[in-house]
């Protein structure tokens, strides 16, 4: 397929070469130039104007405001020439994607959400697990860009809000376990074991699962840079969950504590390292570091 491509980050390099890797045809633009370059198989482009046509479009920007600024007061979809479908995996707000939805309705422009689970190198390697919502016939056509980039497409209803809503709250359980994993760890440690060996013991047993052992060596080994998945990022998800969950009337309180710990997180310099840097967090207020 002809495919545009908008957002060059740490996973839209990954995709975007996926794609290009099962031989579909890819435009690629970024707002920053020099991320649209070195990728085999993917053709820089001077504007997005310029990625936002073809078969189909997929935009991988960082959050609300970069997509908005991007495709809506960007003016994208009153060009005269715009894609047979726009893909939208961004993690944004539930509120913006139904925004977006009704913008693209108007416009003419098909329209699904379809964020993804996943670091980095799991979309180098082209096995993210990814959450589409929309109209069943316009998941169908974007099956071979979406089975080019993911292990498995996760189908969710008609509307494609409902994706973005399954994508915060996966990630709000995300969080919340490197929360626990950091308050365990602190509490082991107040008792003379290691958290390192603590954690040994919980990732290959009762938590051995990808979160837990990825995550956990993370801490075990106090490696937080380079960011697989920015704590900066994570604390805006958290932010958009609440967001989201307010707008449905349903509680999240440990979601409130989780925003709170983040906050403190980027107070003290950590917004740029990995998520798993949250751990410190416990271990600041127990004493430990």
């Amino acid at each position: 397929m002809d495919v545009g491509f908008i957002g060059l980050g740490r996973m839209g390099r990954g995709m975007a070469a996926s794609l290009a890797r099962a031989g579909h045809r890819v435009r690629a633009w970024n707002r920053s130039p020099e991320g649209a370059q070195g990728l085999d198989g993917v053709t820089p482009v001077a504007s997005a104007a310029e990625a936002f046509a073809g078969e189909a479009v997929i935009t991988m920007l960082a959050d609300d405001a970069a997509l908005e600024a991007v495709i809506v007061s960007g003016g994208l979809l009153d060009q005269p020439e715009r894609p047979g479908l726009h893909i939208g995996m961004s993690t944004i707000s539930v509120a913006l994607a139904r925004q977006l939805t009704a913008i693209h309705e108007r416009a003419g422009v098909p329209y699904i959400s379809a964020p993804v689970f996943g670091r980095p190198d799991v979309a180098e390697a082209g096995k993210l697990n990814i959450v589409a919502a929309g109209d069943a016939a316009l998941i169908a056509r974007a099956a071979p860009l979406l089975d080019a980039m993911g292990a498995k497409t996760w189908p969710f209803g008609e509307e494609p809000s409902r994706a973005n809503a399954v994508k915060l709250a996966g990630n709000f359980m995300l969080i919340s376990a490197i929360e626990a994993m950091g308050e365990a760890c602190a509490l082991t440690e107040g008792h003379g074991v290691a958290g390192a060996d603590f954690l040994d013991l919980m990732t290959n047993t009762l938590f051995a699962s990808p979160v837990y052992k990825g995550y956990g060596a993370s801490i075990a080994q106090n490696r937080y840079e380079p960011p697989g998945f920015g704590l900066k990022l994570g604390a805006k998800d958290v932010r958009l969950a609440l967001q989201a969950a307010e707008g449905a009337g349903v509680p999240m309180p440990f979601a409130s504590v989780l925003r709170d710990g983040l906050i403190e997180a980027i107070s003290h310099g950590d917004g740029e390292k990995d998520l798993a840097a949250l751990a410190r967090v416990s271990a600041r207020r127990a004493g430990q570091s």
